[in-house]
Order: structure tokens, then C-alpha cells, then sequence
């Protein structure tokens, strides 16, 4: 096994014993009110947190999870990022197997975390953790991201209506012109203040660098919208798929999205999309020997809210 690896939450102190352990996992949003921790509700982190309670039950304090983009109620991921803290203790008592004979393997403590919480999900589960290891220096989920990229998918009147996919994708009745949308996408991409397409929090800024933003059909023929920023604020994939479908429709000319987001102000001019269709599927990092700088970085333009997806 590696060397634990010291590392210190995100503005906070700890002691320099701590290791830090990256999650990569998905879920099916559908019946979780989001990721964040919230009383009598379920939610992703409140699930994992409560496998870590099992796991570690004799250590005391739980590990807590830091996690790349907190989604909203609804939403999936396929590809979501989350780092933890361990004590040595915690670390140690993950190098001792349960059960069951190796047969000559290398038994890996920080990856055997990963089938510990996915054994006690179940096998039916709506999350799945798929790996987890000790973490490069400087690593944090939240701030060492270089960008996140979502994708939103719609069955318009020209897509198959598939009812195994009803709570990943969107039924729209009507039928949409991508190369109108594709057009207002191009015009929307850069770095910009994006007050009119975000839900707004106090004191949190709506500056984003919105680096990718297309439509296509995929083999199916059902609309994939792929949005990448280095951030997003609160509802502003939705909000950008609600101005994109709205210009598919003829509900608004291809030039109004970008005049909607310059004025900062979005009015009733398009509808917010609903939160089954968005699935957050790639976060992405520097080389390793960039996350720290990456991370110290973002800390210092940013105040912790603005990284509330």
C-alpha cells in the first residue's frame, strides 16, 4: 500500500496525522433531496456518511465528505468526485480484511472502503461507489477542480419515447431546432457574470468561465445538451437548457440568451428545466502536482458558497 498521505480539510485545521481518501461515485438522484446533509431528509452525503458510521462506529467521529459539485434534489452523477479525512486509527482499521481469502492479492485498505459502503447500500442501491484511494497531495474535491462538465437530455417529438429512461430524461412536446440552440450556445461561452441564469445566494458571487456549451442527438435520437464551466451557481445548467429550449421552440430569437444574460436580469422569458434530466458526469483536475496551487487558487477568488452546484 502507498504512504498515507497528510492533508488538511478545506479551511479548517487538523492535526497532520490525517489522511485524505478520493471518492469517485455516481447516483440516481431521483429519490435523494440532494447531496447535502439535511435533517430527517435523504440526501447522498447523509447516506454515505451513515455507511461511515458503521465502518467506523468505534472511532468516534464520523468522517465528513467534501465533495466536488453539491448537486440538487434530483439530479444524477456518473461521475462525481468526494474526499474524506482519516485519522491513523480509522486508516489502520481498514487494512485488516473481514473475510474471505485472498489467494496470494495484495490486500488495498483505502480501496477496500469503496466495497464497504457499497456492501452495506446493498445490492439494489441507488449509489455506488466505484473507487476509493489515498489521495494525491494537495487534493481537494472541491477546490482543486479545473472544471465540471453536466449533461441534459431531452426526448423532443422526434425522439423515442423510452419509459426506462423517464427519470433521466426529459419529455418535451415539441420539436426542437438544434442548429438555432447550437447558435445561441456559441454566443453564451466565455467568462461572465451570470446573475440572470443562477438561483442567487447572498453574498456569493455569479461570475463563471462557461468553456463548453452544445446540442446534439445521440444514437438513440434523443437531445444531449453538454454544458462545461469551471463552476457552476445554483440552477444555472437548467437555467441555460431552459433559454436553449426555448430558442429550439421559436419561443426566443437565437440572439436573446446572451442579451438576457448581459442585462442580468432573466425575468419570465424561459422556464427553468426540471432537475431529471441533468447528470453531472466528468469533474476535472490538473496533474497532480498542480491540486494544491489549483486549490489555494480557488480558495483565494471564491467564497465557499459560489461552489454550491
Amino acid at each position: 500500500m502507498d504512504q498515507p498521505t497528510s492533508h488538511a480539510p478545506s479551511g479548517e485545521h487538523c492535526e497532520p496525522s490525517l489522511t485524505r481518501l478520493r471518492l469517485n461515485l455516481s447516483y440516481d438522484g431521483t429519490d435523494f433531496f440532494g447531496w447535502g446533509k439535511q435533517p430527517a431528509l435523504r440526501t447522498v452525503q447523509g447516506t454515505i456518511e451513515d455507511a461511515l458510521g458503521v465502518i467506523f462506529r468505534r472511532f468516534g467521529v464520523i468522517p465528513s465528505l467534501v465533495v466536488a459539485g453539491r448537486t440538487d434534489a434530483g439530479v444524477h452523477a456518473s461521475g462525481q468526485v468526494a474526499h474524506l479525512d482519516l485519522t491513523d486509527a480509522q486508516l489502520r482499521s481498514l487494512d485488516r480484511p473481514r473475510r474471505g481469502n485472498l489467494r496470494g492479492r495484495r490486500y488495498d485498505g483505502p480501496a477496500s472502503l469503496a466495497r464497504r459502503i457499497n456492501g452495506i447500500a446493498g445490492l439494489e442501491a441507488d449509489i455506488h461507489v466505484s473507487q476509493s484511494a489515498i489521495a494525491a497531495a494537495g487534493f481537494d474535491a472541491r477546490f482543486s477542480p479545473l472544471w465540471r462538465r453536466y449533461e441534459y437530455r431531452i426526448a423532443d417529438n422526434e425522439s423515442p419515447r423510452d419509459p426506462r429512461y423517464r427519470n433521466h430524461t426529459v419529455w418535451y412536446p415539441a420539436t426542437l431546432d438544434l442548429d438555432a440552440m447550437n447558435a445561441a450556445a456559441r454566443e453564451l461561452l466565455g467568462l461572465h457574470d451570470w446573475a440572470a441564469y443562477c438561483k442567487p445566494r447572498e453574498g456569493a458571487s455569479t461570475v463563471r468561465s462557461l468553456e463548453r456549451f452544445s446540442w446534439r442527438r445521440n444514437e438513440e435520437g434523443v437531445i444531449v445538451a453538454g454544458v462545461r464551466a469551471d463552476a457552476f451557481c445554483h440552477s444555472m445548467v437548467r437555467s441555460l437548457v431552459g433559454a436553449g429550449v426555448f430558442v429550439g421552440q421559436g419561443k426566443l430569437e437565437a440572439s436573446r440568451p446572451v442579451d438576457i444574460r448581459d442585462e442580468r436580469s432573466k425575468g419570465s422569458e424561459f422556464k427553468v428545466m426540471p432537475a431529471k434530466g441533468l447528470t453531472l458526469v466528468e469533474v476535472g483536475y490538473p496533474p497532480d502536482a498542480g491540486l494544491a496551487a489549483r486549490a489555494e487558487l480557488t480558495r483565494s477568488h471564491r467564497d465557499p458558497l459560489d461552489l454550491l452546484d
